[in-house]
């Protein structure tokens, strides 16, 4: 099986055969006319075949290099369209973002196009994970994470503290009434994994006793917790920030009890290394602590 030419001499040559000129495609890929000679020179040697005719100020390609091109452009330009479609072009302004799925479905997403009125330059790529300890093989420019700021290896910015409240939807809730527990005995608790205890937490906040005989449902993220509740298939206990902002868009729920004080909050997985951020990242960051702060 043949070895492969080197990439970068591909690209002289696809430059080369462009302009029929070494010295203009030395000047497009900032590099010498010697050093473009020298390439094809390689390239030739490799192939076996001569892929240039030269003639005193006169360069013609070969019938094996006109043959050849177009296989070469077509490779080149798939490299380069998968490359800027999943990295991005090079100085794209790119901030790589890593956060809950919640935080980013419930409370991000909502603002990022104020964020984008302001800096329309900027583009996100965005990974989400449902927990925290999910691994993680990405490079990420910012992390955002959930839960008591502890996490070996890593330091970290508290941006918020949180509070939990019970959520219903609006039809089922007393209009104008203080919430009593009473009314709603039979309605299903809507438990969310990784926040097990939030209801737990929450009847021992207000002296009430959790029946564990009530009807249970269990979902993996907030985000089908609020879609439950829109359906009116019980209540959710859920962080206050969520609540607010979903009532806010207009959704039909309220939220029925007095927030409750949690020891969590989000952080900010701060970078290990002494550069300091980019500037689109610096600007991203900035305004994310801004949200947070104007919403504490």
């Amino acid at each position: 099986m043949r070895k492969l030419p080197n990439l970068n001499v591909l690209r002289t040559f696809e430059a080369a055969a462009r302009h029929l000129n070494f010295t203009a495609a030395a000047q497009e890929l900032g590099m010498t006319q010697a050093a473009v000679s020298l390439h094809i020179k390689v390239l030739e040697t490799q192939l076996g075949e001569k892929l240039f005719n030269r003639q005193p100020r006169n360069l013609r390609l070969t019938k094996a290099a006109e043959a050849y091109l177009p296989a070469i452009r077509r490779a080149l330009n798939d490299l380069t369209l998968s490359t800027n479609g999943l990295f991005g072009p090079s100085g794209s302004n790119e901030v790589n973002l890593k956060l809950p799925i919640t935080t980013m479905v419930l409370w991000l997403a909502p603002r990022l196009p104020a964020f984008w009125q302001e800096h329309p330059d900027i583009k996100l790529k965005i990974t989400t994970s449902i927990f925290t300890e999910a691994p993680d093989h990405e490079i990420n420019d910012i992390e955002i994470r959930f839960g008591h700021g502890q996490w070996p290896g890593v330091r970290c910015e508290k941006l918020s503290s949180e509070a939990i409240v019970p959520i219903i939807h609006g039809d089922l809730a007393p209009a104008g009434q203080p919430f009593d527990w009473k009314d709603i005995k039979e309605e299903q608790l809507i438990h969310i994994l990784g926040f097990d205890d939030h209801w737990a937490r929450y009847f021992s906040a207000q002296s009430l006793n959790l029946d564990s005989s009530r009807p249970r449902l269990v979902v993996d993220t907030t985000a089908i917790a609020f879609e439950m509740v829109t359906l009116k298939a019980g209540l959710a206990c859920v962080l206050k920030r969520f609540a607010d902002t979903m009532i806010q868009k207009g959704e039909p729920v309220v939220t029925s009890g007095p927030p409750v004080v949690l020891e969590q909050g989000h952080y900010l997985i701060e970078s290990t290394g002494n550069l300091a951020p980019r500037s689109e990242v610096a600007i991203f960051l900035n305004w994310l602590r801004e949200r947070f702060n104007e919403e504490a």
